[in-house]
């Protein structure tokens, strides 16, 4: 993981997204991640992106994702994500989800996600998918959505070092 502004280095794609990105997770593509072509199936990649948020969010918020399951009132829920492939990804390879947060709401942020497959057996480094995704702050105890705190949104803009509310 890193929080240092930056961006792993592969060939140009017209279609990739332009920046850096504050924050890295890195996954391995597993034997149980791919499908009967042997690509990673699609379904797979909302997963990789939700690790990633996970890890972004108790990074930078310094809390822990709550799971209702365990007491928890409120927790992060998703409410919209869109993922573009763009080349497969395959058994074995390591992907490196690079995130950031790219506007927030009253109730809701938006992040971005670019994920890298490291030069293997199966080519070189290279863009496989780039995702942008929609969380609402909810509470479960009052079904709807919570005002996300002024202090929450301080450390989310401190990390991307950049205003993204308003």
């Amino acid at each position: 993981m890193s929080d240092v502004p930056a961006r792993i280095d592969v060939p140009s794609d017209p279609r990739d997204l332009p920046g850096l990105f504050s924050h890295r997770f890195v996954v391995d593509v597993r034997f149980g991640d791919t499908d009967a072509m042997g690509h990673a199936n699609n379904s797979r990649f909302l997963t990789y992106c939700e690790s990633a948020r996970i890890s972004y969010w108790e990074y930078v918020t310094g809390q822990s994702f709550a799971l209702v399951t365990h007491g928890a009132r409120e927790s992060l829920i998703l409410a919209d994500i869109r993922v573009t492939f763009r080349s497969p990804a395959m058994f074995g390879e390591v992907l490196t989800v690079e995130s950031r947060a790219t506007r927030i709401g009253r109730t809701s942020f938006v992040m971005e996600h670019r994920l890298t497959a490291s030069a293997s057996v199966h080519g070189e480094a290279r863009l496989v998918a780039t995702a942008e995704d929609a969380l609402v702050l909810y509470d479960y105890a009052t079904e709807r959505p919570q005002v996300i705190p002024d202090d929450v949104v301080a450390r989310l803009e401190a990390h991307e070092g950049r205003r993204l509310r308003g």
